[in-house]
């Protein structure tokens, strides 16, 4: 039987944690967080979508894309890590880290929006995977003039991975990582040496003003960001590492590092060596243009997708699971079943299986472009409360507040502001639903959890600090200017 440990904190209350956690090996260092990211990064828009991109809008289109994707994610990475690098961090990623630095009812709203992030995401690289079978589909379609749907593939695969990670656990995910990786660097590396077809209209040369269609830069914009959010995937693996405050910042960081280089010269590439007709018209242009494409990139795109699956399906569960141990969901069966850890090495069994039902629902959809825009505004409403409330916290941080990274606030505003704009640029309607989902997910766990600090002891804090900077500053004008202390009736701060 499953025991529970049940601790009572400092703000009075509880939560569950699963003894097989508490003692499961820390068994990971920097580089599963650094190649989880990664492969994410690189992964099934990087293949699929980068050739629309750029022939929708030109380079510079695409460019003004990946530069306002980073202008979203980087300030999140940020926080991220400032916020890894302040106490110890366990199970959970991304949301152990909002809620231990912003409170449980804070990190439980945001935490519910990102699993559902990570969840959805699963479905969209396998649905994606599918893409790489696209000989096979037309294969059928010509010789037997049938139209196969794409959930031939991708329901099978969903249940094999499910399976897989069911029986080996994260342990085996990893493993396969390292593999996947492999083959995903050799394949863009083969992209970077190879040549435009010998039918190619390519013109060979970036031309100055190669810049069009601005008109349709958001919708453009909503297909392309998820290749963007693969930047914290390796966070979600917080409760295995070694040393988190160190791996979470370093991994992550060189993540988006190489994510952004390998864009800049992958649009490059593309601008170059194929025109904006044959980008459009053929989504693996990528297999025209790298040598020996018609194999490399097939096998390249699916060895990116299903990493990319691996990684969301390892982290997913682990982010529902530590929401259930904060008590995050008002049936306290319900958190004791979805935060059920395998005995033998801490796998979130139960949770899994959530996962892997969203992931089913999701597959059977079958089309790229919509599960894509789904979890875009899904993701830009996790970063950008992020972005807000860690903004706020460089006002209002308690004393404690120590971390060994440091981002700034005013990074963090950007980040916020610009996911902001950018959801409502997508679809106003789904901005506005997604905003208003959040502020009945928070009222609603504010009301069963009233005894847990929340949104308003962050604005007092902040306040706080305000008023405090604003009487520091003063008292320091009036010394200058020579002037008499402050009356006694009048409150001051005391120089040390």
């Amino acid at each position: 039987m499953q025991l529970y440990a049940v601790i009572s904190s400092q703000t009075d209350y509880l939560f569950l944690k699963p003894m097989a956690l508490s003692t499961a090996k820390k068994r990971f260092g920097t580089a599963p967080v650094y190649f989880t990211a990664v492969s994410t990064l690189l992964g099934a828009i990087l293949f699929l979508r980068f050739g629309f991109a750029v022939g929708s809008l030109g380079f510079w289109g695409a460019m003004l894309i990946i530069l306002m994707g980073h202008a979203v994610t980087i300030p999140a990475a940020l926080a991220i890590s400032e916020l890894s690098s302040n106490k110890q961090v366990e199970g959970g990623g991304e949301y152990f880290i909002i809620s231990r630095s912003f409170g449980l009812n804070i990190g439980a709203t945001i935490g519910i929006a990102l699993f559902l992030s990570q969840a959805i995401s699963v479905a969209f690289y396998i649905i994606a995977f599918t893409e790489a079978f696209e000989f096979f589909f037309n294969f059928v379609a010509d010789s037997m003039s049938v139209i196969l749907p794409r959930q031939v593939v991708s329901l099978p695969v969903t249940l094999v991975l499910g399976l897989l990670i069911l029986r080996q656990g994260s342990n085996m995910g990893v493993k396969t990582l390292y593999v996947i990786v492999a083959i995903l660097f050799i394949t863009i590396l083969l992209f970077f040496i190879g040549k435009p077809a010998a039918d190619s209209m390519a013109p060979g040369h970036l031309p100055a003003s190669d810049i069009r269609n601005m008109g349709d830069f958001f919708m453009v914009f909503a297909i392309v960001f998820p290749a963007f959010t693969g930047m914290t995937a390796g966070i979600g693996l917080s409760g295995d590492l070694r040393k988190p405050s160190k791996s979470i910042p370093v991994g992550t960081l060189l993540a988006i590092l190489t994510g952004f280089v390998v864009y800049i010269l992958v649009i490059y590439k593309l601008s170059v060596s194929a025109s904006a007709e044959e980008m459009l018209d053929n989504q693996l242009i990528m297999g025209k243009i790298a040598f020996g494409g018609a194999v490399i990139v097939p096998l390249g795109l699916a060895a990116s997708t299903i990493s990319s699956a691996l990684g969301s399906v390892m982290v997913a569960p682990r982010t529902l699971q530590a929401l259930a141990n904060d008590t995050s969901f008002p049936s306290m069966r319900l958190n004791r079943w979805l935060a059920t850890a395998r005995s033998n090495d801490g796998e979130p069994i139960n949770a899994t299986l959530v996962t892997l039902l969203i992931t089913f629902v999701f597959v059977a959809l079958g089309d790229v472009n919509v599960v894509a825009e789904i979890i875009s505004m899904f993701f830009l409403a996790t970063y950008g409360s992020l972005c807000l409330i860690s903004f706020l916290n460089h006002f209002g941080s308690s004393p404690s507040y120590r971390p060994s990274f440091r981002s700034r606030w005013y990074l963090s505003l950007t980040g916020f502001v610009v996911s902001v704009i950018v959801m409502f640029r997508i679809n106003t309607l789904y901005a506005l639903t997604a905003i208003i989902l959040i502020a009945i997910i928070y009222s609603y766990i504010n009301h069963y959890h009233n005894k847990r600090q929340g949104l308003e002891s962050l604005f007092a804090n902040a306040l706080f600090q305000i008023n405090r900077n604003l009487q520091v500053f003063r008292q320091k004008s009036e010394d200058k200017t020579g002037k008499a202390p402050p009356s006694s009736s009048t409150p001051s701060i005391r120089r040390r």
